[in-house]
């Protein structure tokens, strides 16, 4: 039937709806259980646990953050031994507190105790040498000039300042606590008596500390006495080296006699040195 250009379709023909599909012929599909296992894996296989965790004899000497958390930052590390030629691999020896670095001046200045490296075993720092080395420098630069100058205008004598103190001071106490316990390191590990490179490091810059009051005694303008301050100084510093080191020491065999002997002269030579180039005053 047509109207208007539409077709009608009858409504006797059509059915109401279009039957439904009968369920008789339904398949149950079943899923076999997936093999896929979690990560990480729960339980423990093999030697490694959770596969989470470094091994137990991991190095992480290196790479352990300061702070104890991770900063979350995207930016690559180096890793193995370019790790030691990064800034963060050494901040772990910077990590002290003023409080810390005042005791081991005190204990600096009871060498008799012996119990520095004891204490400091687990936390040496590189703070407290560095600082010490720069005091010295300036201290002893500042007092030479200004004892220099105060005698050449008292005699009426024309007075130039000398940087070559600066200079000369410098080499001394940065290269004494640099060489000397690089070379004490590699000794007492031929002699099977290892000592942390650190720790020798923090042990020789806190026995220079006894040197920044010996200089600023040495103002007073007597030669016997600034030897004498000269001499205790020198024999305090050599023995709490000495003393500290010698329970290290004492495991490399009768030689360990020659070892101590051989530190304590070395930090007396280093008092009659700065005796001569820094307690001595030329007008």
């Amino acid at each position: 039937m047509m109207s208007g250009g539409y077709t009608s379709i009858d409504n006797q023909k059509v059915s109401g709806s279009v039957p439904a599909v009968s369920d008789s012929g339904r398949v149950a599909v079943q899923f076999a259980d997936s093999g896929l296992q979690t990560f990480p894996p729960s339980g423990v296989q093999g030697k490694i646990s959770g596969g989470t965790l470094p091994p137990s004899d991991a190095d992480d000497s290196f790479s352990r953050p300061a702070g104890g958390s991770s900063s979350g930052s995207d930016e690559p590390q180096a890793s193995g031994w370019l790790h030691k030629f990064t800034v963060a691999a050494y901040k772990p020896y910077f990590d002290v507190d003023t409080t810390d670095v005042l005791d081991r001046l005190k204990e600096s200045l009871y060498p008799f105790r012996g119990t520095f490296t004891e204490k400091t075993a687990t936390n040496p720092d590189l703070y407290g040498p560095f600082w010490i080395c720069t005091t010295l420098i300036f201290v002893a630069a500042s007092i030479g000039t200004f004892v220099t100058y105060v005698a050449h205008k008292l005699r009426d004598k024309e007075w130039n300042y000398d940087i070559n103190l600066v200079t000369w001071s410098a080499g001394v106490f940065y290269g004494y606590v640099t060489v000397v316990p690089l070379v004490l390191y590699v000794i007492l590990k031929y002699f099977s008596a290892p000592s942390g490179l650190v720790q020798l490091f923090c042990l020789y810059g806190y026995s220079l500390f006894i040197f920044i009051p010996a200089l600023c005694l040495s103002v007073v303008p007597l030669e016997i006495f600034r030897w004498i301050i000269a001499a205790v100084a020198g024999f305090m510093s050599a023995t709490f080296v000495a003393l500290n080191l010698k329970a290290h020491i004492t495991s490399a065999g009768e030689r360990w006699v020659l070892i101590v002997a051989g530190i304590f002269l070395l930090q007396l030579g280093l008092a009659v040195v700065l005796k001569l180039y820094l307690f001595t005053v030329s007008v």
